[in-house]
């Protein structure tokens, strides 16, 4: 993401029962500088003029080599190259070069960028020049130019860079921190308005070097209403929420965060009573080439509700994930959004790669009667199915849909940013038209303009519900043109949901949105009572 990228919401609604009857289109925001929200992954690394090196057998001054302009018996000034090189994207990187030497001398200038490609031009004389380049994989490379003339190479000068893009590793899932028994931490509630932090980079098998991290988050205990904000130790905490909870709520949410220098991210009880948290990972980022993400309209796997009846209590079942539905073989890790609905008694589900015995993690805490949703990003078993087990005592209904999947094949690697706020229709600055009616839509287009960028990692919230519902967050059919036109045909939103409430709840989600082939990703509430929504972005997953 080099350049700030305008994000501009936009409202299609209907009244109950008349889908089509679509209202106001393209209302603009205030765009979003996502160039310097994701400053801190777009370093700046020079090597100086003076560290070019000159061979042997580099011109003398005997008025002859390298048909250079010295005068007879004069010495010519050996020519040097300064490189400043920036990370643009993903996989991209800037070169600046700005060659020094004499007037009239031509050379011919060569740029290896250390993935066995290079590019050469010309320099007469002083030279400043600007490449770009995009490297097949993520990872560390050694930029190295060679300035050279009739009578060889007169001069060279190295750079190392490392792509600002990160690919994903999966890992067992593993709790890093339980406030209730002391598990990574001093044992006891987070006290209000205080953080508590989690050892990532070094902590078992996590290694050093990780530039982001999935965690699910659960707030339990609670004794008033709150939020949890998670970002990097040592920032400034953002004014976005990973979590929010009621009094007696357990409250889970998956979150990618980014991870400080030293390893460690915080979080943070936005409440006003104390409250424990958990956190349990289940990956992690690396600027290291691993598994890149590639999006899927979300789709069905498993809906227990249709024939196969209800996950027993301490029941487990298993999901097959590979082959199927264009995820290959090779997929190491899966990204679903799991929801429980009639469960029998209070509990909690576990998910988990087939091949081994079910962690003590949760993804997903649930009340009698209730339904509910959490995504979940999991390793796949090496026979490409994962396991689903019942943590409660009497059944209950489990869907799975999945949103997409990490191979070594994937092209998308991720850009972490700090939490940005790109839309709360609470806020009329923000927003001139109220809540999201019922059965409507708001269509946003991220990437209308920028196909390198393939899905989005957000947070959505719904709250001040005024009755039941779920929210589906899918790609867009129609294209920005049709709707600056009024061509667009009113969308049909798949049989899947993100986030699901009762009246009166505030419940948030995380979701990896796909953009399709339009760039553009609708959020549909498919409840028949309005809502308010709020859309945090925390990064972007590019193809170059």
């Amino acid at each position: 993401m080099a350049a700030s990228v305008g994000l501009i919401p936009a409202v299609a609604q209907a009244a109950p029962g008349t889908p089509g009857a679509a209202g106001p289109h393209g209302v603009s925001a205030p765009d979003v500088d996502l160039n310097k929200v994701a400053a801190s992954n777009f370093t700046t690394v020079k090597s100086p003029a003076e560290r070019t090196v000159h061979t042997p057998s580099a011109a003398k001054g005997n008025g002859k080599a390298g048909a250079s302009a010295q005068a007879e018996g004069s010495a010519a000034a050996e020519p040097t190259v300064g490189l400043t090189a920036k990370g643009t994207s993903a996989r991209g990187i800037s070169l600046d070069l700005a060659v020094v030497s004499d007037p009239g001398t031509a050379l011919s200038v060569n740029v290896a960028w250390g993935d066995g490609t290079s590019v050469t031009f010309g320099a007469n004389g002083p030279t400043n020049s600007t490449e770009a380049h995009s490297y097949p994989e993520i990872g560390s490379y050694t930029i190295k130019v060679t300035l050279s003339d009739g009578s060889g190479v007169r001069g060279v000068n190295e750079l190392s860079v490392v792509t600002p893009g990160s690919d994903f590793t999966p890992y067992a899932p593993t709790r890093l921190l339980d406030t209730r028994d002391g598990t990574g931490t001093t044992k006891g509630k987070v006290a209000p308005y205080a953080t508590t932090r989690v050892k990532i980079s070094g902590n078992g098998a996590i290694p050093a070097g990780v530039t982001a991290v999935v965690l699910n988050v659960t707030a339990t205990n609670t004794t008033s209403g709150g939020h949890v904000t998670v970002f990097p130790e040592g920032s400034d905490r953002p004014t976005t929420s990973n979590v929010n909870f009621s009094a007696g709520q357990t409250v889970p949410n998956l979150v990618i965060v980014p991870v400080n220098k030293n390893g460690y991210v915080d979080l943070y009880n936005g409440g006003w009573e104390p409250v424990d948290l958990i956190a349990d990972i289940t990956g992690y980022f690396t600027r290291t080439s691993s598994s890149g993400y590639t999006p899927l309209n979300p789709t069905r796997f498993l809906d227990t509700r249709e024939g196969q009846g209800q996950l027993a209590g301490q029941g487990t079942t298993g999901v097959q994930i590979t082959g199927r539905n264009g995820i290959p073989y090779d997929a190491t890790a899966v990204a679903l959004n799991v929801t429980v609905t009639n469960p029998r008694e209070d509990g909690h589900l576990t998910v988990y790669p087939s091949g081994g015995a079910a962690p003590t993690t949760s993804n997903l805490n649930f009340r009698g009667g209730q339904t509910i949703a959490n995504s979940v990003i999991v390793p796949v078993g090496s026979d490409g199915s994962i396991k689903i087990r019942n943590g409660a005592w009497k059944g209950a209904d489990v869907i799975v849909d999945v949103v997409g999947y990490y191979s070594k094949d994937s092209q998308g690697a991720y850009l972490p940013f700090l939490p940005e706020r790109l839309l709360d229709t609470r806020d009329p600055a923000d927003w001139p038209y109220g809540q999201l009616e019922g059965q409507g839509y708001i269509y946003m287009p991220l990437s209308s303009s920028r196909p390198q960028n393939t899905a989005y990692v957000l947070n959505t919230t719904v709250t001040n519900t005024r009755g039941d519902g779920y929210l589906t967050v899918s790609p867009d059919p129609n294209s920005l043109y049709a709707y600056d036109n009024g061509w667009d045909t009113w969308p049909t939103p798949p049989n899947s949901s993100n986030l699901n409430w009762k009246r009166g709840d505030t419940v948030p989600n995380l979701v990896q949105a796909g953009m399709g082939n339009n760039g553009i990703v609708d959020f549909w509430n498919r409840g028949w009572d309005n809502i308010d929504l709020v859309v945090d972005i925390f990064g972007v997953y590019q193809t170059n």
